[in-house]
């Protein structure tokens, strides 16, 4: 990160999500970032909040994530996507060098190989991860880890986050929540099913752990 932004006590975090896609043509994301820009807190007060809603396609991705860091400068990222296999939140620690040839994306577009980048089979996000587990747990959402952020525009996403982070012009830290599938809004509870409101809970938990990540990056304190 530049020296403005290691200086800044300004935090500036970036929170994104995803249109709907084949096969899922409510995308939870999209209202739950909505909701999370809404927030009105005291602990907001002075923080720059941006927010973006990707298309699930590779070359959205590819292309409207640089121009987003270069707009916002965000030093920090919290990412959202849908992962409707499961009911719990997940908390990805990891982006795994891995794309499907299976699935085309939103836009039709089948990659020709199975991995993003020659090289790891895996990058971390980081310690900061268990801070992000037990603000949503302590929001009495069920969420755990998760090692496996799929292979689809997810896991893609996760991937160049968690590159930018390693370019001295990129944010400090990156994170990327699966939500599960909720009821939509207005309709009625689903038994066991997360209701939006609650996953706005967990969310703000989350997003206010990451405030706090922020500024203590930004003041050079260790990000554990």
């Amino acid at each position: 990160m530049n020296e403005e932004g290691k200086l800044s006590n300004k935090p500036r975090i970036l929170i994104t999500g995803f249109e709907p896609f084949p096969g899922a043509p409510y995308n939870p994301t999209q209202p739950l970032v909505r909701r999370l820009m809404r927030l009105r807190r005291p602990a907001l007060a002075d923080v720059e909040l941006s927010s973006h809603i990707f298309p699930v396609t590779y070359g959205a991705v590819d292309r409207q994530l640089p121009e987003l860091l270069t707009q916002h400068r965000p030093q920090a990222l919290l990412m959202f996507g849908l992962a409707g296999r499961t009911s719990w939140v997940r908390v990805e620690t990891r982006a795994r060098n891995a794309v499907t040839m299976l699935w085309p994306d939103a836009g039709h577009t089948r990659v020709r190989k199975g991995s993003i980048a020659g090289g790891a089979d895996a990058m971390m996000f980081g310690p900061h991860t268990a801070r992000l587990l037990r603000a949503a747990l302590g929001a009495g959402i069920d969420a755990r880890t998760s090692r496996n952020a799929g292979s689809y525009l997810c896991n893609y996403l996760s991937w160049r986050a968690i590159e930018a982070t390693g370019r001295d012009d990129g944010p400090n830290l990156a994170a990327f929540i699966h939500v599960p599938l909720l009821a939509r809004e207005g309709a009625s509870p689903v038994a066991g099913r997360i209701t939006l409101d609650e996953l706005v809970d967990a969310g703000e938990a989350m997003l206010m752990e990451m405030v706090k990540l922020t500024r203590a990056v930004a003041f050079g304190v260790a990000r554990n």
